[in-house]
């Protein structure tokens, strides 16, 4: 099944969202992308028993953080979902999209303000 989202969309695969630490959420805000979301298992049923739920506490970590630095903390959003669900997964994809257009650039994407 090919999947279609948007091209603008860069997959990291990673074995477990858990696996996702709260700096490379930002690191990825800091280098001027302009959102970031992870996809982690239907709740309850993940394979490493609570990494969904330790990648959803850090989502809202760096939500909490980028609201903090006067960033709107929803340009960072977790999902839901079991691995069949590839067609769900392209409509996130999209939906994320959506919304970060809706949001404007990030400010920090001023090229002059981002240090490598």
């Amino acid at each position: 099944m090919r999947l279609d989202y948007p091209a603008n969309v860069k997959i990291i695969r990673v074995p477990c969202s858990g696996k996702v630490d709260v700096l490379h959420l930002l690191r990825a805000i800091q280098k001027g992308a302009d959102g970031a979301y992870v996809v982690g298992c239907l709740e309850g049923t993940c394979h490493y028993n609570e990494g969904n739920f330790r990648a959803r506490e850090r989502v809202n970590h760096v939500r909490m953080l980028l609201e903090e630095i006067g960033i709107e903390g929803d340009r960072v959003r977790m999902y839901n979902l079991s691995s069949g669900e590839g067609p769900t997964f392209a409509a996130y994809a999209k939906e994320m999209t959506e919304h970060i257009k809706a949001l404007g650039p990030n400010r920090l994407n001023d090229k002059a303000t981002v240090k490598n």
